[in-house]
């Protein structure tokens, strides 16, 4: 079976963009980088699919807004940021995709959306009518009020979380790296890309490393646990580098774009 030329078919799609991809080194925002995508976001949907585009940058917009240097380090120093930010981030995609008259709609979550049954079917259900209208659903984590215990920690298992609620057809993680190598690229210059994985198995595991940008919080390692996320639901995953966004026009023409993990069923 030709994996990559099946994606072509995938319907309900979740992009998770982090927040390398949306800001420059220095935190402040890439406002082109975003306008960008959602220009492709519009296209996607052009073509029949549904798009829900899980967003990371709250926090290092805050900081930007406010001209700190790096993140804060404590909880309510986070939640600040996060607060200030998300309001930010919620009206410049507003302003950019309202170019394409598509509407959006902010879905702030924790993690016990998961385990408690009637937040979950509520939040199953204001997803599923976000996209029956034609809205694009805009996620990311209620930095503002996660505690310890609510708390998901990273985006890239809030996307992997965020498929499995909207039952999507494939999770596409936008990221600063080209895909899963067989090791680090930024420390080995001969680190080979894989193009597919049908198993993620220990070496799969071992190989993923675990650094982020000072900015972002998500590393390989947190990539690999949504895509187990994403496998015990049967969901296709692609990680690919998110600097031009119109890879994604590749990726669903089957391209040989960043690393595809074929989910279990499909093996």
């Amino acid at each position: 079976m030709d994996y990559r030329k099946a994606l072509k078919d995938k319907k309900r799609i979740v992009i998770k963009i982090g927040t390398s991809s949306l800001t420059f080194p220095n935190g402040r925002l890439h406002l082109r980088r975003i306008e960008h995508i959602t220009n492709v976001i519009a296209t996607l949907k052009q073509q029949g699919r549904q798009v829900v585009l899980v967003s990371s940058g709250a926090i290092a917009v805050g900081v930007g807004k406010l001209g700190q240097k790096k993140r804060p380090n404590t909880i309510p120093g986070k939640q600040a940021m996060a607060a200030i930010g998300q309001a930010i981030l919620a009206k410049i995609y507003r302003k950019f995709f309202e170019v394409h008259n598509i509407n959006v709609g902010q879905i702030l979550l924790t993690s016990d959306v998961i385990t408690n049954e009637e937040k979950h079917r509520n939040a199953e259900n204001t997803f599923a009518k976000l996209l029956e209208i034609g809205a694009v659903p805009i996620v990311n984590e209620n930095d503002t009020v996660s505690t310890d215990e609510i708390e998901i920690g990273d985006n890239d298992t809030l996307s992997a979380m965020v498929a499995s609620i909207c039952k999507a057809d494939l999770l596409i993680i936008l990221s600063d790296i080209d895909g899963f190598f067989d090791k680090d690229p930024r420390k080995n210059p001969d680190a080979k890309r894989i193009s597919i994985i049908t198993e993620v198995n220990e070496k799969v595991s071992n190989a993923a490393g675990s650094a982020g940008t000072s900015f972002g919080t998500g590393g390989m390692s947190t990539k690999i646990s949504a895509v187990k996320i994403c496998h015990k639901d049967h969901i296709d995953t692609i990680i690919a580098n998110g600097d031009k966004p119109e890879i994604l026009y590749d990726i669903f023409d089957g391209k040989d774009i960043g690393t595809l993990f074929v989910a279990p069923n499909r093996v």
